[in-house]
């Protein structure tokens, strides 16, 4: 399930954050994106906050894509390292991006980040995951 956030962080998001996230058009109508940023304490590794697709446009790969598009176009700037956090239960992010580092033949492990306590609201834990 997709943590929703303000449209106002959205805006802010698009607006600072624009290099290291990307969108899925179909039909001139905007049916996917990725939202991510470079960590500050790890310059060559991308963070992966939301990836999100409509219902109708799911399983045809477009996730996939976005994250590939998305990693080809930071590459030169030295992106080598892709992370994300996961919550346990969420099968198809799991699967996503297993398939990814699968498709790009490099690593992926996962460890625990943040655990429910870590949470205020009864948030599940999520784990997370490297990818190269």
């Amino acid at each position: 399930m997709l943590d929703l956030n303000s449209s106002y962080a959205y805006l802010l998001w698009c607006r600072d954050f624009s290099r290291t996230s990307i969108v899925a058009v179909v039909d001139e109508r905007v049916v996917g994106f990725v939202s991510g940023y470079i960590r500050p304490e790890s310059p060559a590794t991308l963070f992966v906050w939301q990836v999100a697709v409509d219902a109708d446009q799911r399983g045809k790969g477009i996730a996939g894509r976005m994250l590939g598009a998305l990693l080809d176009r930071l590459a030169p700037e030295g992106i080598t390292h892709l992370e994300t956090t996961i919550s346990p239960d969420n099968e198809a992010s799991i699967a996503l991006f297993t398939a990814l580092a699968r498709r790009r033949d490099t690593a992926i492990t996962k460890q625990t980040l943040f655990s429910p306590n870590d949470f205020p609201d009864g948030h599940e834990a999520e784990d997370l995951y490297t990818i190269g």
